[in-house]
């Protein structure tokens, strides 16, 4: 994807997991979140949003989860405003289909992509699955996005499949989150690992993920640096990209 910015800017956010540890914790967040996107409404070439926006969302050919009415009322407004919105799935709404496409005019990717402003590359996407470890998930991950797992999820009834996902989501890590996240050293990054293998055969200017709940911003060569996006639990933190350069920003309300 190569975009043109003039004097517009790009903003990513991540990790809202509208739905939990409550509906009324849920209720509020989502509000912070519309205010903040109304907040970016002059200034937003374009809105990038990569994943785990929902805690859990799968759709029914004649259904989708009840809730979230803010969220999807501005994004419609800002959609219908001229504002191009892109929506990467993470690992637990990674059953988003064509709602959004056909609904919003909001396209959906389930991999990494690149931007490229001018010269410089971004690579960008939910952060799931990237990096060293973690091959029990990979492994899952496949299942779920099988079109025979899909399949036989949506032979339950909404009030049924829903409402085990609902349980599951309330067993989550996000949901049960004591404190945010900590640093535990570079090493241990797992994204950062994957960028720093990535960058030794293909140069990105930046690598921006969601999925690890914790505002970073690492550097990963000479001229390229790893940012995350953190979450909406704790930090209510997203980045925004200005033709040069990124920036990690906190949202006050």
């Amino acid at each position: 994807m190569k975009l043109d910015l003039n004097t517009k800017k790009i903003f990513f956010a991540s990790d809202f997991h509208l739905g939990v540890p409550s509906h009324a914790e849920s209720v509020d967040r989502e509000k912070r979140i519309v205010a903040w996107l109304e907040s970016i409404k002059k200034e937003a070439h374009s809105i990038y949003l990569l994943g785990d926006i929902f805690d859990f969302w799968f759709e029914y050919k004649h259904a989708v989860p009840r809730g979230h009415l803010r969220l999807l009322g501005k994004l419609a407004e800002l959609r219908d405003a001229g504002i191009p919105i892109i929506f990467f799935t993470g690992n637990h709404d990674m059953w988003m289909f064509d709602y959004f496409t056909k609904e919003l005019g909001i396209p959906v990717y389930r991999e990494p992509q690149l931007l490229e402003i001018g010269s410089q590359k971004l690579l960008i996407g939910h952060g799931d699955g990237l990096g060293p470890g973690d091959r029990f998930y990979k492994l899952l991950k496949k299942f779920f996005n099988s079109k025979i797992c899909q399949w036989l999820f949506a032979r339950l009834h909404p009030n049924f499949g829903i409402g085990l996902a609902n349980f599951w989501s309330r067993k989550s890590r996000i949901s049960n989150m004591k404190r945010e996240e900590k640093f535990m050293g570079e090493e241990n990054e797992f994204l950062l690992t994957y960028c720093k293998e990535l960058e030794k055969s293909i140069h990105h200017d930046f690598y921006i993920f969601g999925h690890r709940h914790l505002p970073l911003d690492l550097k990963v060569g000479e001229d390229s640096r790893y940012i995350n996006l953190g979450e909406w639990v704790h930090f209510d933190t997203y980045a925004v990209y200005d033709g040069s350069s990124v920036e990690l920003k906190t949202f006050k309300a």
